[in-house]
């Protein structure tokens, strides 16, 4: 497997394009399962995920054309995909390509509103925690289908076609909320989703749903209006700026005591991360294409921060600012509400000098004077991108093992920071 070699000590200057973003792009991508028209999404980021999806769609008949070749990684080139799923030749969603990412089981939702059936493998992705497939079940059969979970597989089939329902989330799922915004586009009458995700992302994706003709109500709300109707038609979209990556970003601006101009993006989209990293002692300087982020002193103050649902601060940014507090002046309170499993990065920062104690849902971060570079694990996608951060903070040499995490979410990483003059370069893999 690849690693990622980082000697770290210098502050990054420079500015960095923001790329897509992922978890944007994949629901956007699956939503093409719902017509017999071409779907044309642009500003697609080169990762890993979007190649898997790509696979996954292929297999139910779509075809699809990026406006680029593969690379060396298996990724697909190119930043414009059109995907025209004209007949859906299949409708099972094996677990070897699912069990890849998450995102994979979204295309349950389209497949039985379109075609009335679908068998789709339990989800896979980062080993963040169990995130059941629960929330999906239920609401679909609330809509009319019938589900059966055996062999590792949801065997759903819908005979009479999906019709709209009232439907309230037990708690917050971005993942059940896109599901079902597809589903219930096609479906017989209205659908009301209550307790509804209200992520940048799901409101892309009903941008994106309007285009192709969907009736749709409540962006950026926790109830969402869904009247479904009879056929939808192919659309152009361009997918929004990777907040995640904005935020990641911004932290190694703060981290390392640089400067970094972030473009193609948006502040308003990680206003919590914003906050909070105006709180540790960051300058934030809003532009017409972006924001440019720097460290006004010379240390981090601590700040406590508690993940939540949108637009509360993202899970998905926990681990970043957790890499920042390891440096802070005093100590940081960090506590995860969204997934239970989502501190196994904690063991590697403290291979690098960080003094960190988990307790429960929550981890006391005490600053240290500096971090020592060493050999560590990624455990998951964002946990990874973490140590990135620490190594570039830290003094001599940091080593991260299994980045094929990294080349899920994160576009051109070391290219990226290179430019801005990180010292850091990928050791392939023999």
């Amino acid at each position: 497997m690849d690693s990622i070699r980082i000697r770290g000590g210098k502050p990054l200057y420079g500015k960095i394009e923001i790329s897509g973003a992922k978890n944007a792009a994949l629901p956007l991508m699956v939503a093409s399962l719902l017509t017999d028209e071409t779907v044309t999404l642009s500003n697609l980021p080169h990762v890993a995920d979007i190649s898997t999806l790509i696979n996954l769609l292929c297999q139910h008949g779509a075809d699809a054309k990026m406006n680029g070749q593969n690379d060396a990684n298996g990724c697909t080139g190119g930043r414009t995909l059109a995907i025209t799923a004209r007949n859906i030749t299949s409708t099972e969603a094996p677990y070897d390509i699912v069990r890849k990412m998450r995102a994979g089981a979204l295309v349950m939702g389209p497949l039985l509103a379109r075609v009335g059936k679908a068998r789709v493998s339990l989800p896979g992705g980062c080993a963040i925690g169990t995130r059941p497939m629960n929330l999906h079940v239920s609401a679909l059969e609330q809509m009319g289908a019938e589900i059966n979970i055996t062999g590792g597989y949801m065997d759903a089939v819908a005979k009479n076609g999906l019709r709209g329902a009232e439907i309230r989330f037990d708690t917050v799922s971005v993942g059940a909320t896109e599901n079902l915004l597809m589903a219930a586009s096609l479906a017989k009458g209205t659908t009301v989703l209550e307790n509804a995700a209200k992520e940048p992302e799901i409101t892309d994706l009903i941008k994106l749903l309007r285009q192709m003709g969907a009736d749709i109500e409540g962006d950026e709300t926790d109830r969402l209006v869904i009247r479904g109707v009879d056929k939808l038609h192919g659309a152009q979209h361009r997918v929004m700026p990777d907040r995640i990556e904005t935020g990641t970003y911004a932290i190694a601006a703060v981290i390392t005591g640089g400067r970094l101009e972030l473009t193609n993006t948006e502040a308003g989209l990680i206003r919590s991360v914003l906050d909070i990293l105006i709180e540790a002692g960051a300058e934030i300087v809003i532009t017409t294409d972006g924001l440019i982020v720097s460290r006004t002193g010379p240390g981090v103050r601590g700040v406590d921060i508690m993940t939540m649902p949108y637009p509360g601060y993202p899970t998905d940014m926990q681990a970043q600012m957790m890499a920042l507090m390891t440096i802070c002046d005093g100590a940081a309170m960090i506590t995860e509400t969204i997934f239970e499993n989502r501190f196994m990065h904690v063991p590697e920062l403290a291979r690098l000098g960080a003094n960190i104690t988990v307790h429960g849902h929550s981890a006391l971060v005490r600053g240290v004077n500096r971090l020592v570079g060493a050999q560590v694990m990624a455990t998951d996608l964002r946990a990874s991108v973490s140590l990135v951060l620490a190594g570039l903070a830290a003094e001599g040499e940091t080593v991260i093992n299994r980045v094929y995490h990294l080349d899920r979410g994160y576009e051109r990483l070391e290219e990226k920071l290179a430019a801005c003059g990180a010292d850091i370069e990928r050791i392939m893999a023999v």
